[in-house]
């Protein structure tokens, strides 16, 4: 399938979700006129049959039955409306994603760390990031698991594989996928949708520690019936009643601090829970066939189906609710109600009580790899790199994910013997970062499973290390030079540790010193990398690293990109060549901009 054939899908989408909002619209608009048509008939047969009482009762139970089925009815009608736009805003938001319009999706701003080895400098989180891209998750949880992919990524080929294959099945899987964001689009609560407010639950501390209560809910809703009994058969007084009621009223006020911590927890949150039963039911039901996603679903069925057990729990919550009505007056005393419940939810609470982070991380790794799987089903034209055995970086035809497809230049890249430094020379705005960045996103790509933005790739699984965007820090007094000293000391440090399968990535070493003192240093420290045994890319102005080359011809390679200026206008081509730069376009640019004459 090409790009413009999944485009085509999903206007295609939107469009019948749109009729279907309209049909669903329609009929429950007449369910809603047939009701007030009954309840207004309903006093019309009341005056006319007024006489006939045998036959009123029975046409208004059938006026009844006839609006309970109708309002039935509307519940399911507005629960198809609810999903059908949740479908629409899916197939909406991706097509603008198309154009590049990501706004729709969270681009988890909050993990942006300039101390993290490689997120910072490649623009991995915030607006227009990497991750806002590839996000497509619905529950707070998924989010955090997919940022947490993304910021870890794998290490080992036997990984790799797997989280491929697991990705490459989901992309196969679009209804399934679909299924479950519009059932996670339906979440949503003050606190973010997030489930996880039930792990607070003491049930070590409740009524279930207790004999009295619970042999008291099972007493309590016997001793109407034995009065029932004693009072036909004469022996107790049918004013006994009343202080029956009053007592066991009162009995059921007794624990209601505990029973009302429980209820404050659950309050109205039974349709949050019955949509993460359907979502597990989801995950239990469809037939996975490669390990990881095998592994997900058997977590699901220990002791007993998770979506049945969280089921159990929305009832509990519901019936919960109800007993913190007008309702509890009648309920409390009758079946001591509230305490009922929240015994059984105490219960339920120790025999699932372990199992309920398991199924939420369950959750929350299926989440983060249907955003995986969306992305790799978007991109037909992205390909599965291959994975080496020895340290290495070959690619053809790499492209930045983030660049449209119509204006993305794309580019080789060769690192295929250790050490081994790519130096890239070349005229400002000529494409060096983008490059730097081109091959650090498709690394983590690579690395986190994903398919790339190229024509073939071949890469060993290891640490990016990165130092594109020093910043300095007013908080910690601290000097642009002196965190890019405290950046390079890090990558020192971990060449030296013999950590397998680095990939280095440098823009403009020592950019905080000045020329002489940045020459020197610079040189050294591109002789301790390669003597280390390092493997990566600097993007540097200094021609006298070209120099390098000379000396370690095994080791170091020279690259540029050009710039041409001809009849007074600067152009560029993005394509990287072999060599050092000759162009330079600085005081180009500032005579052209009225800087300098």
């Amino acid at each position: 399938m090409t790009v413009q054939e999944r485009i085509q899908k999903y206007e295609v989408l939107a469009t019948d979700s749109r009729r279907n909002i309209d049909r669903l619209k329609k009929r429950i608009y007449f369910h809603g006129i047939f009701r007030l048509v009954l309840f207004a008939g309903s006093f019309f047969v009341v005056y006319a049959l007024t006489r006939d009482l045998w036959l009123l009762a029975v046409v208004l139970l059938l006026l009844a039955v006839a609006f309970a089925w109708s309002l039935q009815q509307h519940n399911r009608l507005a629960d198809e409306r609810e999903s059908a736009e949740s479908l629409l805003r899916i197939a909406e938001n991706e097509l603008k994603a198309f154009h590049h319009d990501f706004s729709a999706f969270d681009g988890a701003s909050g993990n942006i760390d300039p101390s993290h080895p490689f997120s910072f400098d490649l623009d991995i989180f915030g607006d227009r990031s990497v991750f806002q891209q590839i996000n497509r998750t619905s529950l707070p949880a998924g989010k955090e698991r997919l940022a947490e992919i993304i910021q870890f990524p794998l290490t080992k080929k036997e990984a790799i594989i797997d989280r491929q294959k697991a990705i490459s099945e989901l992309a196969g899987k679009e209804g399934f996928c679909l299924r479950f964001r519009m059932s996670g689009l339906k979440i949503s609560s003050p606190n973010g949708s997030d489930a996880r407010f039930i792990f607070t639950t003491n049930a070590e501390n409740g009524l279930s520690q207790h004999l009295f209560w619970k042999s008291a809910v099972r007493i309590v809703p016997l001793l109407y019936p034995v009065f029932i009994v004693l009072w036909f058969a004469g022996i107790a007084p049918g004013g006994l009643f009343l202080y029956l009621y009053l007592f066991t009223l009162a009995l059921s006020l007794l624990p209601m601090k505990k029973v009302k911590m429980t209820w404050l927890l659950f309050d109205k949150k039974s349709k949050l829970l019955n949509t993460y039963a359907s979502l597990l039911k989801l995950l239990e039901h469809e037939k996975m066939d490669t390990p990881l996603l095998i592994s997900l679903q058997k977590q699901l069925g220990h002791n007993k189906k998770a979506s049945e057990a969280i089921g159990e729990l929305s009832r509990y919550s519901r019936n919960l609710d109800v007993g913190f009505t007008l309702a509890m007056l009648i309920l409390n005393p009758l079946f001591l109600w509230t305490t009922l419940y929240a015994l059984k939810i105490e219960n339920w609470m120790k025999k699932h009580g372990r199992d309920i982070e398991t199924w939420f991380a369950v959750l929350a790794e299926m989440d983060a790899l249907i955003s995986l799987g969306t992305f790799a089903c978007n991109r037909p034209d992205y390909i599965y790199p291959e994975i080496s055995d020895i340290p290495c970086f070959r690619g053809k035809e790499l492209g930045h994910p983030l660049i449209p497809r119509e204006k993305c230049v794309t580019n080789d890249i060769d690192i295929s013997r250790k050490p081994f430094f790519m130096i890239v020379t070349g005229a400002n705005m000529a494409g060096k970062s983008t490059y730097l960045r081109t091959v650090g996103v498709n690394h983590v790509l690579a690395s986190v499973g994903l398919p790339v933005c190229a024509d073939e790739l071949t890469f060993y699984p290891g640490r990016l290390l990165t130092n594109l965007r020093t910043s300095d820090s007013l908080v910690n007094s601290e000097s642009y030079f002196m965190a890019e000293l405290k950046r390079l000391r890090m990558i020192i440090d971990r060449l030296e540790s013999d950590e397998e399968g680095l990939l280095i990535i440098l823009d403009e070493i020592l950019k905080g010193t000045n020329s002489e003192d940045k020459q020197w240093g610079s040189l050294a420290l591109m002789k301790r990398l390669t003597g280390l045994g390092g493997n990566g890319i600097i993007a540097t102005h200094d021609l006298a690293l070209g120099s390098l080359e000379n000396e370690f011809p095994r080791e170091i390679k020279n690259w540029h990109f050009d710039a041409v200026i001809c009849e007074d206008v600067l152009t560029f081509d993005y394509k990287l060549r072999e060599g050092i730069a000759r162009n330079m376009n600085a005081s180009f640019l500032m005579r052209k901009m009225g800087i300098t004459e």
